[in-house]
């Protein structure tokens, strides 16, 4: 994708499961998924905005499934235009809100969730790099 020079990458023990999460709960538009024989998924871009975020599957093996195999929970945040609006999709998906929108010292709206594995994602309006 086009634009984003920093992607965020997570493995999963259930991939599929966190795409649904991610595309059906939080607003994430699936751009490839790219899966093995057995339904382990290799490889897997979604989008959000200009950002992308891509994910595999834990214990497929290479080099980074064996470099991330201890590694814990991730946090990533990523910038949308209608906080409130994300969050009551959120909601209604089901998804773990960890703190409601709230207005930040910062001149942000944002809210954070927890995956089903234990990754936090941040949704808010403050973009960063782009003067606050």
């Amino acid at each position: 994708m086009a634009g984003a020079s920093v992607v965020p990458t997570l493995l999963y023990a259930d991939a599929k499961a966190a795409i649904r999460q991610l595309t059906e709960g939080l607003g994430f538009t699936e751009v490839s998924v790219y899966e093995r024989e057995d339904g382990t998924v290799e490889h897997a871009e979604l989008a959000q905005g200009n950002g992308v975020v891509m994910l595999g599957s834990k214990g497929r093996g290479g080099v980074f499934d064996r470099a991330m195999a201890g590694a814990g929970p991730a946090g990533v945040y990523v910038v949308v235009d209608d906080v409130d609006a994300h969050h009551r999709r959120a909601v209604e998906q089901g998804v773990e809100v960890l703190m409601p929108p709230a207005d930040q010292a910062y001149g942000s709206r944002d809210y954070l969730v927890r995956d089903l594995e234990g990754n936090v994602w941040s949704f808010g309006t403050y973009a960063p790099g782009a003067g606050g």
